[in-house]
C-alpha cells in the first residue's frame, strides 16, 4: 500500500475494485463506510458481483469478469478526452503519458461497453467523479491480481491514479489489501524467489556479498528460484523434495487434481504448520509449530506497518516457534544458526534490510513503525512517493486489453470465479476449527443469478453440478441478484466442495499467479 489504512478517511473519491472488502477485510471497509456515511468521500465500485459496498456507493459498475483493463482504460479515456488529468503532476513526476494517451485513444465508452458490458454513461459518470472529486484512493485484491493478466491490471491502475495526480498525496494512493496477516512481511523478508530481504535482488552481486559476510557463507546462489505454483507444477518431476510452511496448496491452488498427483509424486515432503492440513496429511514428515499467541516475532501488515506480537500462552504438545524449527534443521545440515530469541532476528534483519534499519524491539514497545525506516530516528514512512517516486518519474505503461485464458463456450457456457466469505479464512485452517464460524456459513454455497437459476429450474437449496475441463463438484446452490448473469461464484475455504479442482492453472506471465478468479464451466442441476 502506498497509503495507510486510516487514509481513505482523508479522501475525497476511493474506487473499489477486486475486494469485497466487507467480507474479506471488515475493519478496512468500517473505515470505507465512515468516509462515506459521515465524512462525504464518493465511492465508486467496479466489481462482477454486487458486494455490500455497493448499497452506500455513488456508481457502481459491474464488468464481465476478467475486463479489467479494458474498464480502466475506459475510465482514462474520459478523463484525456474532457481533458480532466492532473497535467501539471503528469509533466513535473511522470514519464510515458504520450504513449498512453495514444494507446488509449481506442478504448472509447462504446468500444468499453462492448468489452465489459459497462453502460457507457456510466462509465463516464465514473470517470468524472473520480477525476474531479480527488484526492481519490483506489482499494483492490485477489479479484484485480488472481488472473493472466494480473500484473498488467495493477500496472493499469497505477497509471489511472497517476493520471490524476493521486499518488504521493494524502487520502490518495494504490493500495492492495493483503489477503493474511503477514503476507506483507513474509514478502519484505524475501519470501519471492527473485529477492532478498528488503526486495534487494538476488541476481546482484553486492547484495549476494553482503548477505554472504552477514551469513557466514562463501557463496549465494544468484539464480532466481521458483515462485509456489511452478514448485507444485514441478513437483515429483524436476522438484523432488518440497518444504511446506503456513500454506495449504492442496486446497488454494488451481487445478487440485493436477496439484495432489504431483505431491504425491514427490521424494519427500516436509509440511510444518498448526493443523493437520489436507496437504499435511500427504506428508512424510509433519513439524508441528506455534501459532500467533504462543510466540514473540512482529507482523508487518496490509499498509506496511511493523508490529510487535508477544506470547500469550505456551505451544500445545511439541510445537516449536517457526524460527526455532528452522535453526534446529539448519544445524542439522551443517549450518549453525544463531537465534538466541526472536529479537535476535530483527537485529538481523534490522542489519541486513535498509528499509527495516531504524525498526528494534525497543522502538516497537511504543507502537508500530511504517517502513521504509532507514534510521533510529527515523519516524517511518506512512505516505510513498510523496514529492518524487522512489524511482525518479512515474512509468505510464500502455496497456492493451487481453481477454482471459478460458472463456465460456457453447460447452462451457457459464464463468466460475472463486473467493472468500466473511465467516471463514482462506482454506479454513483455523476459522473451520471451531463450531460457531460453522454454524454461521457450514458449508459451501454457489452463488447463481436469478434467470440463469430460473433457465436451469433450480431454487436455492437445490444442488447443482459445475464442470469444467478438469473436473467437476456437487455444491448447494443459493440463488440471488449478487452475481451476473452467467457467473457463479463459488468459495474456496471448504475441502468438501473444493472448488479449486475445477480453476484454471494457466499463470500470469510474470507474477506466475494462477487465473483462479475465471475459467469456463457448465452448470445442471443435480439429482
Amino acid at each position: 500500500m502506498t497509503n495507510p489504512l486510516k487514509d481513505v478517511l482523508n479522501s475525497g473519491v476511493i474506487l473499489i475494485t477486486g475486494t469485497n472488502t466487507t467480507a474479506n477485510h471488515p475493519i478496512i471497509a468500517n473505515y470505507i463506510h465512515e468516509a462515506v456515511t459521515k465524512r462525504g468521500a464518493k465511492l465508486i465500485v467496479v466489481d462482477p458481483r454486487r458486494i455490500k459496498l455497493a448499497e452506500v456507493a455513488d456508481v457502481y459498475l459491474r464488468q464481465r469478469v476478467g475486463a479489467n483493463v479494458a474498464w480502466i482504460n475506459g475510465l482514462m479515456n474520459v478523463i484525456i478526452s474532457e481533458n480532466l488529468q492532473n497535467q501539471s503532476y503528469i509533466d513535473e513526476r511522470t514519464t510515458g503519458f504520450a504513449e498512453l494517451r495514444e494507446c488509449l485513444a481506442k478504448y472509447t465508452p462504446e468500444r468499453v461497453y462492448e468489452l465489459t458490458g459497462i453502460p457507457p454513461k456510466d462509465l463516464v459518470a465514473a470517470a468524472r467523479l473520480f477525476a474531479t472529486s480527488g484526492p481519490g484512493a483506489i482499494l483492490y485484491a485477489m479479484g484485480i491480481t488472481q488472473h493472466t493478466t494480473g500484473v498488467n491490471n495493477v500496472k493499469s491502475l497505477a497509471s489511472l491514479s497517476m493520471l490524476c495526480g493521486y499518488v504521493g498525496v494524502a487520502g490518495g494512493g494504490v493500495n492492495p489489501l493483503r489477503g493474511q496477516n503477514n503476507v506483507q512481511g513474509a514478502c519484505d523478508m524475501g519470501g519471492l524467489p527473485n529477492v532478498l530481504p528488503g526486495y534487494q535482488a538476488v541476481t546482484d552481486e553486492g547484495v549476494r556479498e553482503k548477505f554472504s559476510k552477514a551469513w557466514k557463507v562463501s557463496k549465494l546462489p544468484g539464480k532466481v528460484g521458483l515462485t509456489v505454483t511452478e514448485m507444485t507444477a514441478m513437483a515429483g518431476d524436476a522438484v523432488k523434495a518440497l518444504y511446506i510452511m503456513g500454506e495449504n496448496p492442496l486446497l488454494s491452488d488451481a487445478d487440485l487434481n493436477h496439484v495432489e498427483k504431483n505431491l504425491k509424486a514427490l521424494d519427500f515432503l516436509v509440511v510444518q504448520d498448526i493443523f493437520m492440513t489436507e496437504t499435511a496429511r500427504l506428508a512424510d514428515v509433519v513439524l508441528p509449530s506455534a501459532c500467533f499467541a504462543e510466540k514473540e516475532g512482529t507482523f508487518s501488515n496490509t499498509e506496511r506497518k511493523v508490529l510487535r506480537v508477544r506470547k500469550a500462552v505456551e505451544a500445545p504438545g511439541e510445537a516449536r516457534e517457526d524460527y526455532k524449527i528452522i535453526a534446529a534443521i539448519a544445524g542439522k545440515m551443517g549450518y549453525e544458526m544463531e537465534c538466541a530469541d526472536a529479537s535476535s532476528v530483527m537485529e538481523e534483519i534490522r542489519g541486513v534490510t535498509p528499509s527495516y534499519g531504524g525498526i528494534s524491539y525497543q522502538r516497537l514497545e511504543k507502537g508500530g513503525l511504517v517502513w521504509p525506516c532507514p534510521t533510529l530516528d527515523h519516524p517511518g514512512t506512512p505516505i510513498l512517493h510523496v514529492n518524487k517516486f522512489s524511482r525518479g518519474e512515474g512509468v505510464f505503461f500502455p496497456i492493451e486489453y487481453q481477454p482471459s485464458a478460458e472463456l465460456p463456450d457453447a460447452e462451457y457456457p457459464f464463468v466460475l470465479t472463486t473467493g472468500r466469505v466473511y465467516e471463514h479464512y482462506h482454506t479454513g485452517t483455523m476459522t473451520r476449527k471451531g463450531d460457531a464460524l460453522n454454524r454461521l456459513y457450514p458449508e459451501a454455497l454457489a452463488e447463481i443469478n436469478v434467470e440463469d437459476a430460473r433457465a436451469l429450474n433450480v431454487a436455492s437449496g437445490d444442488y447443482v453440478k459445475i464442470a469444467s475441463r478438469r473436473g467437476e463438484m456437487r455444491i448447494k446452490a443459493v440463488v440471488s441478484e449478487v452475481t451476473d448473469r452467467g457467473v457463479a461464484f463459488v468459495p474456496f475455504h471448504f475441502y468438501e466442495s473444493a472448488v479449486n479442482r475445477l480453476t484454471n492453472p494457466a499463470l500470469d506471465p510474470v507474477s506466475k499467479i494462477p487465473e483462479l478468479k475465471i475459467c469456463a464451466v457448465k452448470i445442471e442441476k443435480a439429482a
